[in-house]
């Protein structure tokens, strides 16, 4: 039996471990920057196992190293493991347990999958050649990033390329998708708070009202994207928080507004916070008011190094007759989300791929919200998707 037939044999025989795993982690989902006890859960598993175990960054990050005792090349296989601030709304028998806090994103498949998929890599470490580093990573959803103190804390130190699996409810159960180049999207943040002169509703003279000014730069701040962007590069502004409330007959003094910057091109970025900074200080002049604000550099665009993309796709495409539950494997196009990810492929060439999870006609809700269910057969494609990249990568 070659190693690659043993390692898919081992992750069909542990599936059912794959979905305790990640039920008993979706029960207790914890926020980014809080996850002490899944921090504790993930490092006892692999009590016992012959691997060297770290923390890893100011968080709770924590690397696992595998080392085949052979010269060869170091692979990163990164899942990451934070909740969102979101209240489940699905019945399920292992609903989470943590009231205003769920895994809606899929984050509790990726770690499932990627533990169990280490442990057979330790099993199997003395027939390849190099060696592994698992990166479990807190903090994906919200800044500081988990991956960044990561960085900081040496998780790239002689790795050679690193490859990150996304679980997604917009593709079906068999897929595996890639693309190369710009893959997702970056993102920045925005707070503008405008002051006026707050009133009497009957004398609007006399004062200067933030609202109107806030709604006129709302309204102007779509022109950006579509007069000021190229048509061909993808961008979006969104203005999620409107803190205008007030009472009916008083004019408001001030509004705080907070909004989400997403982008294709890192040279849109700068484009959109120039004209973003333009814009606010037409809005002052315009209107007279004050204007207070902070535009924050978040995630970066996320890049497939094509090369090192290429050759994870085609040798996972040679593995399809070996792996069933894999219907396709093909480029599905450049993603909206962000993802921290991006933050290693900064430093090294990676490749992120995603896994299809879309469950049943009807019940299929987007990542981040309260219903966001998964298919749990992704897990199982997931961890053989990876295994194959990984085995091919190390004896290659």
């Amino acid at each position: 039996m070659t190693v690659k037939e043993e390692l898919l044999e081992r992750l069909d025989h542990d599936q059912a471990e794959m979905i305790e795993i990640r039920r008993h982690l979706h029960a207790h989902p914890e926020l980014s920057n809080e996850e002490q006890e899944t921090h504790d859960y993930i490092k006892h598993f692999y009590d016992g196992l012959d691997c060297t175990v770290k923390d890893c960054g100011s968080g709770f990050g924590i690397t696992v190293d595998i080392d085949s005792g052979k010269p060869g090349r170091k692979l990163g296989l990164r899942a990451d493991f934070d909740g969102l601030a979101v209240q489940e709304d699905n019945q399920l028998p292992f609903k989470s347990q943590n009231s205003g806090v769920m895994h809606a994103c899929g984050h509790d498949a990726h770690t499932a999958y990627l533990m169990v998929l280490a442990k057979n890599l330790i099993a199997l470490k003395d027939k390849l050649r190099g060696s592994i580093r698992i990166i479990h990573q807190p903090a994906e959803e919200k800044a500081p990033s988990g991956a960044q103190a990561m960085i900081a804390g040496g998780v790239l130190d002689n790795v050679d390329n690193v490859i990150g699996i996304h679980v997604m409810s917009t593709m079906p159960v068999g897929s595996v998708a890639y693309h190369l180049g710009e893959s997702q999207t970056g993102r920045s943040n925005f707070t503008v708070k405008f002051i006026g002169k707050g009133g009497h509703g009957s004398m609007p003279q006399l004062s200067n009202d933030a609202i109107v000014a806030g709604s006129y730069f709302v309204t102007a701040l779509q022109t950006i994207v579509s007069r000021r962007v190229e048509p061909a590069d993808h961008a979006s502004i969104t203005v999620g928080s409107f803190d205008g409330v007030g009472t009916s007959n008083a004019i408001k003094e001030a509004v705080t507004l907070k909004g989400d910057i997403r982008i294709m091109k890192e040279k849109t970025r700068t484009l959109i916070h120039e004209r973003l900074k333009q814009l606010i200080t037409g809005t002052e002049a315009m209107f007279g008011v004050k204007a207070e604000y902070e535009i924050i550099k978040d995630v970066p665009v996320l890049y497939n190094d094509p090369d090192f993309t290429k050759q994870v796709v085609a040798n996972l495409q040679k593995e399809l007759p070996n792996i069933p539950e894999i219907k396709e494997v093909r480029d599905f196009g450049a993603q909206d989300p962000s993802e921290d990810f991006s933050y290693y492929a900064l430093q090294k060439p990676c490749t992120f791929l995603y896994v299809g999870c879309d469950v049943a006609d009807g019940q299929t809700h987007p990542h981040h919200s309260p219903n966001f269910m998964l298919d749990e057969r992704c897990m199982l494609i997931a961890a053989k998707a990876a295994g194959m990249a990984t085995v091919d990568y190390l004896l290659d």
